[in-house]
């Protein structure tokens, strides 16, 4: 990624974060955050990585509510950034932290029983 795709990114990434707060009306992306923001070469296209809290159903939800939102923002986003062309956006779940959760709870379940810190070791 070019350094101007990522600059470029990252400000969608702020703009994006300040519509979700600010502007959407909608409750069920109250607890989202933009995770990140990828912009392809030709500013085409921006994947747009969303972190939700709660269960499965509910992060989907909060996807199809931005993918229903999805017109108001780009033109926020035009009337706020000074680009040729405003990407299409394409929203999707951020599973980073979801993962790292995971192989967390696998380490731990390989961990001997007592191999932890002995007590009276201590002592």
């Amino acid at each position: 990624m070019s350094q101007r795709t990522e600059r470029i990114g990252d400000l969608l990434r702020s703009e994006l974060s300040t519509l979700l707060r600010r502007e959407m009306r909608d409750p069920r992306v109250e607890l989202a955050a933009i995770s990140s923001v990828e912009v392809s070469r030709d500013l085409r296209w921006a994947r747009v990585r969303v972190s939700a809290l709660g269960e499965e159903g509910h992060r989907l939800e909060v996807i199809a509510a931005l993918e229903r939102a999805k017109g108001f923002l780009r033109r926020e986003l035009a009337q706020r950034l000074d680009l040729r062309t405003t990407p299409e956006l394409r929203f999707e779940l951020d599973r980073g932290p979801e993962h790292s959760q995971r192989i967390a709870d696998l380490l731990d379940s390989l961990a001997p029983a007592g191999s932890g810190p002995d007590p009276e070791e201590g002592a």
